[in-house]
């Protein structure tokens, strides 16, 4: 049966006042927002990335912060307050707002959300506008409510999507640029070079510290403290090169800038280094790497041991990608069908996390397109509390695999699809809300640009089992919507709308245990290190710290996963260890490579009197820190940026903190082996250790356990600040260089 949803159906819905009464019970008040309707799914408010922007077009106007009591009652807590545009047929001015993504405190009588204020109040107004964090208070049914903005925060960036850490103080993502430098403003994404966060910010609301947790070259988004005190969050993924920079002709007009410095200029020069190119040369033995992809990701509460959760990856979640290299007949495509891995369904990105509150260590998430979609499609789940081995975590599928899908305009619907789903919220009654919409096809348009009408309608629903086993949509949690007649300059065209609002990033307002606050540990090889070397730990991250950086620790860089067999596996150092899963290709490992993520990479000048848009793309570069430099040992014979691999297999690097970094190993000449695949940040005086690379979830490729031995390569690095070797004896601290 051709199940094709008509194009720009839309169902009836009442308008509702601000005491409206509904079917469905809730165990606590929900917390949520609405939203003027978006046609366009690139950088708006509901997007997958670049959704952090302000202005109008991006964000409509006419939205407000919604409390919901368990018995239905609603009560508009934005307009109560007074904020929010007033005007004569509901037209958004100047105190116009909209608003997003709430989260509630640990003790349940406060919740802090993101709230923009303003809007063009005549025609061709142009402005500038920030996301910035309101604080909402009283509650309670007798109670006047009181919002308040937060103090301190960027008041030129935009903030969005915050959260309480275990201390009160605040993590929210921002675009404020990783050092301050507003001519670095706005970094711009590894994929589109559009506008992108930088990364996690923490806010202390009493002293005002304002810290950078993790630098993220194309965004991270939707962070939350579980239950275990971790902070996790979605992190858009790429690590490759700019495929705006790839045509002949410089299309686009890319450059690079001569440095990162406010007095930088562009140059003719719009070199990569790394990593391979997106499209091998013919003969050149590489297959070409092109990665695109949204996984969750952890950090510590004060930003140290950023990984994917629990060092999950592709060969636990993808269904497919390609090797590293088309010479060696050994090293093969991964395929999840022909593959050992237990997780038997594939996700292609995990949006939208959100922790089980009956159960610690699940979480529930949204599989969702990157674009077409606004984040909605289909609901899973997995475990994967702190005790849970990557290679064990499953993906179980709540809706169809259908509602992960998008349609075109001339696809065939499946019959019987139930719509894609957003924002999952586990309630503590063992139920599931989520925002639903019925629509199967790809954003559009389907007014025009004076009357707009959106494809895509989202309102909160009670889901329920169906005979299949899934779960379909239930109860809708406000009975006939919330809907608005508005109208807003665009700035240059009157543009008006009426009808029912989204509803979006539901909450559930209640109290709840403290998780644990959780921050850097040293592990036991390392702790040896410094013991035999008789350096004191906390006198040289006292030292690492003052000078902006940390320590990279690698204890065999020739022990890989057992699973991965997309890059070299067959390593050796020559004259030290080896590790070797078959009699397949070996490859030597003498060097390892740092490189610094740079923000140099400038588009839109295609002459020399050109004006480029502003701001900048993050470009790999061999590590030149001067400060991280002055620490290392020389490495003659290496490439740029790099230290010789110990016999043992270990690495030790200083590096810059709060910057993203990634690494390779290399030949004698220098010739690449193994690749990073994840940009990867340290925080000031972190000393970060992993067992190799790739890191071993059970057995390495030859089927023995991760590397527990006390690098040689951190010991001869302590032997050599013990004794004043380094250039960089002390500093004062600049954690924003």
């Amino acid at each position: 049966m051709n199940a094709r949803l008509r194009r720009g159906a839309a169902t009836a819905l009442s308008l509702h006042a601000a005491a409206t009464v509904a079917t469905p019970q809730t165990p606590y008040p929900i917390l949520f927002v609405t939203q003027t309707p978006q046609t366009d799914d690139f950088t708006t408010v509901a997007s997958s990335f670049g959704n952090h922007l302000a202005a109008p077009e991006f964000a409509a106007r006419g939205g407000d912060l919604y409390l919901r009591y368990p018995d239905g009652t609603l009560r508009n807590l934005t307009a109560e307050a007074g904020f929010g545009s007033t005007g004569k047929n509901g037209f958004q001015d100047n105190h116009a707002i909209a608003v997003r993504d709430p989260a509630v405190s640990w003790d349940g009588t406060r919740a802090v959300f993101s709230m923009v204020v303003g809007a063009p109040s005549k025609r061709y107004e142009q402005g500038q506008w920030f996301w910035q964090l309101y604080e909402v208070s009283r509650l309670g049914r007798d109670q006047s409510v009181v919002i308040t903005k937060v103090p301190h925060q960027p008041a030129d960036a935009n903030n969005v999507q915050p959260a309480y850490l275990s201390d009160g103080s605040l993590v929210f993502v921002s675009d404020r640029p990783r050092n301050g430098a507003a001519h670095l403003y706005p970094q711009r994404d590894e994929y589109e070079e559009a506008p992108t966060p930088t990364g996690l910010w923490r806010l202390d609301r009493v002293s005002g510290a304002l810290s950078l947790l993790e630098h993220s070259p194309s965004g991270s988004f939707h962070p939350i403290i579980d239950s275990h005190g971790r902070l996790l969050f979605t992190r858009w993924d790429h690590l490759l090169r700019d495929q705006q920079n790839e045509d002949a002709g410089n299309d686009y007009g890319t450059f690079n800038y001569s440095g990162e410095e406010a007095d930088s200029i562009p140059t003719g020069d719009r070199r990569e280094v790394f990593p391979e190119p997106r499209t091998a040369a013919p003969g050149s033995g590489l297959q070409g790497l092109t990665m695109n992809h949204f996984f969750p990701w952890m950090v510590n509460q004060d930003g140290s041991s950023e990984e994917t959760l629990n060092h999950v990856g592709r060969h636990e979640l993808h269904d497919y990608f390609d090797r590293s290299l088309s010479g060696d007949p050994a090293l093969r495509e991964f395929i999840a069908a022909t593959s050992r891995r237990r997780n038997p369904r594939g996700i292609a990105n995990l949006f939208q996390l959100r922790e089980d509150p009956r159960t610690p260590g699940r979480y529930v998430a949204i599989d969702a397109p990157e674009f077409g979609t606004f984040t909605s499609g289909q609901i899973v789940r997995f475990d994967a509390g702190p005790e849970v081995n990557p290679a064990d975590i499953v993906i179980d599928y709540l809706t169809p695999r259908s509602t992960a899908r998008l349609y075109s305009d001339d696809a065939d619907v499946p019959a019987g699809f139930s719509g894609r789903f957003r924002d999952p919220l586990p309630l503590s009654d063992g139920r599931l809300l989520a925002a639903h919409t019925t629509q199967a096809l790809t954003a559009h348009n389907e007014g025009s640009r004076e009357n707009p009408l959106s494809r895509h309608a989202f309102h909160l629903t009670l889901l329920e089992p169906d005979a299949q086993g899934y779960l379909r949509p239930g109860e809708p949690l406000i009975d006939g919507g919330i809907g608005k007649s508005l109208s807003w300059w665009d700035p240059d065209v009157r543009v008006s709308y009426s009808g029912p609002l989204w509803e979006l990033s539901p909450v559930e307002v209640r109290p709840r245990a403290v998780p644990p606050r959780t921050g850097f540990a040293l592990a036991a090889p390392e702790q040896q290190a410094f013991a035999a070397e008789r350096v004191d730990v906390e006198a040289f991250r006292r030292y690492l710290r003052a000078n902006g950086l940390g320590l990279l620790v690698m204890r065999n860089v020739t022990s890989r996963d057992g699973a991965d067999r997309q890059q070299p596996y067959n390593l050796r150092v020559p004259g030290g260890v080896r590790t070797a899963a078959d009699a397949g290709k070996r490859y030597d490992v003498v060097h390892m490579q740092f490189f610094q993520g740079d923000l140099l990479r400038g588009i839109g000048r295609q002459g020399p009197g050109d004006t480029p848009k502003p701001g900048r793309r993050v470009l790999a570069q061999a590590l030149h820190d001067p400060l991280a430099q002055a620490v290392n040992a020389p490495n003659p014979d290496g490439p740029a940026g790099s230290t010789a691999i110990a016999p043992d297999g270990s690495v030790a690097m200083v590096v810059p903190a709060r910057r993203a970094l990634a690494w390779q190993s290399t030949g004698a000449d220098g010739t690449p082996v193994v690749r990073e695949r994840y940009w990867i940040g340290v925080q000031p005086g972190e000393i970060r250790a992993c067992d190799g690379c790739h890191g071993v979830n059970r057995e390495n490729q030859a089927g023995v356990p991760a590397a527990q031995n006390v690098p040689a390569a951190l010991r001869t690095l302590l032997a050599r600040w013990r004794d004043g070797e380094t250039d960089l004896i002390f500093a004062d601290g600049n954690e924003e260089r």
